[in-house]
């Protein structure tokens, strides 16, 4: 039942949304915590990684066009899109939250590594 779940859509929807929430949060209603340098560019990779795995997942195991091969390389561009497009969002209609290269860099990386990670998961 877990990895029926698992590769159904909602999964990769529900983390989508929440990668949206979380990057609207203002600035200031973040949580304060040590100092860890590149926590943020850190996260943003591991969201965005885990986005693209995750919808990976979805076409592979149900979804009609899980047998073309250049489809996950497809989800790859438009998780990447999705974090430059939310860096304008941060810059222009976030309070407190302002467009950072680094984070469109670790956006793509993260989605890198879930693609990576999709292409040689078997089955």
């Amino acid at each position: 039942m877990k990895a029926k779940w698992l590769s159904s859509i909602w999964p990769a929807l529900i983390w989508s949304m929440a990668i949206f929430i979380l990057l609207v949060i203002p600035g200031r209603e973040l949580p304060e915590g040590p100092e860890v340098p590149s926590l943020d560019k850190i996260i943003h990779a591991f969201l965005f990684g885990v986005q693209v795995w995750l919808w990976c997942v979805y076409y592979k195991k149900g979804g009609k066009f899980s047998s073309l091969p250049w489809l996950f390389f497809l989800i790859f561009l438009l998780s990447s899109l999705y974090g430059i497009a939310m860096e304008y969002v941060q810059k222009y209609f976030v309070i407190n939250r302002a467009f950072e290269l680094g984070d469109i860099i670790a956006d793509i990386v993260g989605s890198a590594i879930g693609w990576l990670l999709a292409v040689r998961r078997k089955g």
